[in-house]
């Protein structure tokens, strides 16, 4: 089976996103955000964009968008999926790291399985202002309008929150729903 690629962003948590993968026995290798598409088109059968610090810094990472595999961002990779595709990003109102209750809106095939409301890890210094056209807002926050898209035909899906961190609550389901998604 070939593996699920994580686009390493530079970001603090990258390592735990393939970590998650590893213990879930879901074969991951970790990639820079410079490498060229056409290897990853050839090597994998999904896409997780990490985190990391800024837009400035991720590479061609955008281009996976383009390629017909799943994508999962996460925190700056929702913000990769929603510029690259004509949405908009705007730093937040309620900056860095913190716990926040989300609201699911939509139980579609990446959320299929949680409740209707989920405690969550998550950065807002900056997140999603705009939707891009074409996508579904999935979730939703007492601090943030979009904690949740999806472009399901795309197979294009992000998240503001960290499931891959400990405080977020069942964050290993939405790994399982991606991987299910990427075997589809």
């Amino acid at each position: 089976m070939l593996p699920l690629y994580v686009v390493n962003n530079h970001g603090q948590f990258n390592h735990l996103i393939q970590r998650m993968l590893r213990d879930m026995d879901i074969p991951t290798t970790m990639i820079a955000n410079d490498t060229p598409p056409a290897d990853l088109a050839r090597g994998c059968r999904g896409i997780f964009l990490g985190g990391g610090p800024t837009l400035d810094r991720t590479g061609v990472a955008a281009d996976y968008l383009d390629l017909g595999l799943p994508v999962l961002g996460i925190c700056l990779g929702l913000h990769i999926i929603a510029t690259a595709r004509g949405g908009a990003v705007r730093r937040g109102a309620s900056g860095g790291f913190g716990a926040v209750e989300v609201d699911i809106l939509e139980h579609n095939d990446i959320l299929q399985g949680y409740p209707d409301r989920i405690p969550v890890w998550a950065s807002h210094a900056d997140e999603v202002s705009v939707v891009p056209e074409g996508f579904i807002r999935l979730a939703e926050s007492a601090i943030c309008g979009v904690e949740a898209i999806a472009s399901p035909g795309e197979r294009l899906y992000g998240v503001q929150w960290h499931p891959e961190v400990s405080h977020t609550v069942n964050g290993r389901l939405l790994f399982e729903n991606f991987d299910r998604i990427c075997s589809e």
